[in-house]
């Protein structure tokens, strides 16, 4: 048998493809955040006040190609795009402080799927009345962080179903004015403390759930707990209170008008007398312009008593 190795130029793209088949891996060097200009300007930031509810009384800078997000000018902080979509609203909630802060890490380092996790154990616990602790978080799984320290959540016996649409996250990142004391600078991740008291049971019964069943099926589903509706119910979202109330007028409005013009107008007191009268005026004018002209003789024209009274 010939020696299998081809003698082609290495250069080509032939011989790329026999040294994959042959087990050598292509290496894939990982975007660094250092490495990334903002994409976002002033009309992308309009579009988010818009789409996203942003709110207008919030101070935001766009980035130059020399700024980066790891690094954000003093009293701002690096806020991504897709955080927007996964719930994020401002002011940012306490209990998503609260976890920032013994974390040690900056609102720019959670991921797609760590932000909307959390905001969605946020919006779940309020919608059950009660307060996302980091306790609470710890005992549905942990942060990790990879060596960039962007991080993500992970549990271990809960299914959780998260995914980010967009591809082009990494240089969707603008800054907003630091007012509420959280960490500015990228930190490095702190484990959240794990109550061992804390069991399944605990959580059952400040969810008020009835079965871990019931528990599992909420969280498998928890994306649909930072859709506009959810953050406006327990308090999150004022813009989408305002787009939600302006719904549920214009419906109403819309039924009571259908319901009026099915509806016969009542008649005022005398209005038919007036009506009549103003008709047997007008009939009275008519003949007497038709005196004037001689080729009409006003004794010949006979109206008779029910047309008067327009009947």
């Amino acid at each position: 048998m010939g020696d299998p190795t081809s003698t082609k130029n290495p250069s080509t793209k032939g011989d790329h493809f026999v040294a994959r088949r042959e087990g050598v891996k292509k290496t894939y060097k990982a975007t660094k955040m250092d490495d990334v200009v903002s994409t976002i300007t002033g009309d992308a930031l309009l579009a988010f006040r818009k789409k996203l509810y942003f709110p207008n009384d919030i101070v935001v800078n766009v980035p130059a190609r020399s700024d980066r997000a790891c690094s954000p000018p003093l009293g701002f902080v690096t806020v991504y795009e897709f955080s927007l979509r996964a719930g994020l609203m401002f002011p940012p909630s306490p209990e998503l402080s609260d976890i920032l802060t013994i974390c040690g890490v900056s609102l720019a380092q959670l991921s797609y799927r760590a932000m909307s996790i959390i905001m969605g154990f946020i919006v779940l616990f309020r919608d059950r009345g009660a307060v996302l602790s980091p306790d609470y978080l710890s005992r549905m799984g942990c942060l990790i962080s990879d060596i960039q320290g962007r991080i993500s959540f992970r549990s271990k016996w809960l299914d959780i179903r998260t995914r980010d649409p967009s591809k082009s996250w990494i240089s969707d990142f603008f800054y907003v004015k630091n007012d509420w004391n959280l960490l500015e600078k990228w930190g490095k991740l702190r484990e959240l403390p794990i109550s061992l008291h804390l069991g399944a049971e605990e959580l059952l019964k400040i969810l008020k759930f009835f079965d871990i069943d019931t528990l599992h099926y909420e969280i498998r589903y928890l994306s649909r707990y930072i859709d506009e509706e959810y953050l406006f119910k327990v308090g999150l979202s004022t813009q989408a209170g305002r787009s939600h109330a302006q719904m549920l007028k214009k419906s109403v409005k819309v039924l009571e008008a259908a319901i009026q013009s099915l509806k016969i107008p009542p008649k005022r007191p005398g209005s038919e007398d007036n009506v009549q009268a103003a008709k047997k005026k007008r009939v009275e004018e008519v003949l007497a312009d038709t005196s004037k002209d001689p080729h009409i003789s006003p004794s010949k024209s006979h109206i008779p008593e029910d047309v008067l009274k327009h009947q």
